[in-house]
């Protein structure tokens, strides 16, 4: 018989609101099940993988908590290890006032209660995420996940830092398809199994936002798109991470016209005024335009939108 946790979350958390908020739910080893709303993915803990099954009981209510289902016993380190994974996936240390303050920014999102943004259990899955969806279509940053998983992963987990720094580039080449990617894959890789990257201080309040950012910049493959998008990741988000699908925004939705770097230049003046929630207002609207285009990202089959899933293709 496997282990059960329940996790407490803040009163107005909804998990297949939540959950489903940010395009790396669509990603492996993470599963939505859209009809039982729960959650299953694997994590790799200390005495080996093991999947769970995250769910908020059949009506998914504010506030509820979470059951996690393992499918094997963990010891009292690996119960640990997990609440803190799945606490940072969910973003349970964003509480009712974090989310307060966004929506007073921003009052267009304090209806539905969105505030929160998916993202994965460690830093180093999120890093990798980030370059593997970095100048090119989505179909293929979903294969790419789906590859390192079912190649490098233990049980169908996400490699760990270790194993990939482990790896040859030519095997993510080939194996994992992650193309130009792959040198800078193992040397990202490398720097996390190192401890160079300091995490700590990377989601220290007290680091400001731009000495965060200058140091993503020097990261092995990051430029400024990935380290705006690793930035809200981190939880810091008054930077924005712009790319083609923006700019499609900003014409199609917003209505701007002229160059790609005109639109570009509008875009951050719009965003302007939420300050240091500026890519939660960029993203909700961004999100709003996929959902009336697929209906709510709660009701989406990861087998059906995988390949479908930049607005070019809905």
């Amino acid at each position: 018989m496997g282990t059960r946790l329940t996790l407490r979350v803040p009163a107005d958390y909804v998990l297949s609101r939540d959950a489903c908020s940010y395009g790396y739910f669509l990603l492996a080893p993470n599963h939505w099940d859209a009809g039982a709303r729960t959650l299953r993915r694997a994590l790799d803990l200390s005495a080996g993988p093991t999947a769970v099954v995250i769910s908020q009981g059949e009506e998914c209510r504010p506030g509820d908590p979470l059951r996690v289902d393992a499918d094997r016993t963990l010891s009292p380190t690996e119960r640990t290890h997990a609440r803190r994974q799945i606490a940072r996936m969910l973003r349970l240390d964003e509480d009712e006032s974090h989310v307060a303050a966004f929506h007073r920014l921003d009052r267009r999102w304090k209806r539905s209660g969105r505030a929160r943004l998916f993202r994965s259990p460690t830093l180093f899955e999120d890093v990798v995420k980030t370059v593997t969806s970095c100048n090119v279509a989505w179909p293929s940053t979903v294969t790419m996940n789906r590859r390192l998983c079912e190649v490098l992963g233990r049980g169908g987990a996400f490699p760990t830092p270790e194993r990939m720094a482990r790896t040859r580039p030519g095997t993510l080449r080939a194996r994992c398809r992650v193309g130009y990617r792959d040198v800078r894959l193992v040397e990202l890789a490398r720097l996390f199994a190192r401890g160079e990257i300091d995490e700590a201080w990377l989601e220290d309040p007290a680091t400001s936002d731009d000495d965060a950012f200058d140091f993503l910049l020097t990261l092995p493959g990051i430029g400024p798109y990935a380290a705006g998008n690793i930035m809200q990741l981190l939880g810091r988000y008054s930077r924005l991470a712009l790319d083609t699908e923006s700019v499609r925004h900003g014409r199609a939705v917003l209505g701007y016209d002229g160059t790609d770097a005109q639109v570009l230049r509008r875009l951050s003046a719009h965003y302007e005024p939420f300050r240091e929630h500026r890519f939660r207002s960029y993203w909700f609207e961004l999100w709003r335009f996929y959902e009336r285009k697929r209906g709510p990202a709660h009701t989406w089959q990861r087998e059906l939108v995988e390949n479908t899933f930049t607005a070019s293709k809905l």
